[in-house]
């Protein structure tokens, strides 16, 4: 049944043409406050403007445009940890460099709070396990790059040989996901910053017959 109340809510005339780019970008942040199952296509249209054959035809269907939305973000405000691996002359460095920008996206930035990765869809209904399982897969790429940092800091002599470097880049994206949770609960930068801190006293020192880098 159609109310009055409902015809009221409609847009008068033609509705706008959905700007693809824009509509990426407001798809990400209602995603990124309220993960995939609490983004509902209502909320999306409602957001963007546009009706839902709109979205469909552009973007194919929710999942697809949660999807490219992760790619934004991973190319976008979650691109600190890939720079950060790729630029500095040390894995510590790098470690040092990706804890403080992560406070910085996470608790200052000028998005929602907390990490897109870390909190979008740790638990789907089981519709939903292929969206869940993309986000791990993320996850793990992002482990995998680490470890491969540490795995040549290994064999550079920045760690020791024997570093077990899974377990290494393993912690350190723990931090990260720590990190984001408590932004998100709003816990003060002067905690996050003192959280990194004990995460960087825990960093390995290197070969005995060798001194390490400096910091």
């Amino acid at each position: 049944m159609v109310t009055t109340k409902t015809i009221a809510k409609r847009p008068r005339g033609r509705p706008r043409a959905l700007n693809r780019d824009e509509a990426l970008e407001t798809a990400l942040r209602l995603f990124w406050r309220r993960g995939y199952e609490g983004t509902s296509i209502a909320d999306l249209t409602e957001a963007m403007g546009v009706t839902p054959p709109s979205l469909y035809t552009v973007f194919g269907s929710k999942e697809q445009l949660y999807r490219e939305a992760l790619d934004r973000y991973g190319a976008t405000y979650g691109s600190f940890a890939q720079r950060a691996l790729a630029e500095e002359p040390s894995a510590r460095r790098a470690v040092e460099r990706i804890l403080r920008e992560a406070i910085e996206v996470y608790a200052e930035g000028p998005a929602p709070a907390g990490c897109m990765l870390a909190s979008g869809a740790v638990a789907c209904a089981p519709e939903h396990a292929s969206v869940a399982a993309d986000v791990a897969r993320r996850r793990l790429a992002t482990i995998a790059a680490i470890k491969a940092r540490f795995d040549r800091a290994a064999s550079e002599g920045e760690l020791a040989p024997s570093t077990d470097t899974q377990a290494l880049a393993s912690y350190y994206a723990a931090v990260v996901q720590g990190l984001s949770i408590q932004a998100r609960d709003g816990v003060s930068r002067k905690i996050l910053d003192a959280l990194a801190d004990v995460a960087l006293s825990a960093w390995p020192g290197a070969r005995a017959d060798q001194p390490a880098p400096s910091p």
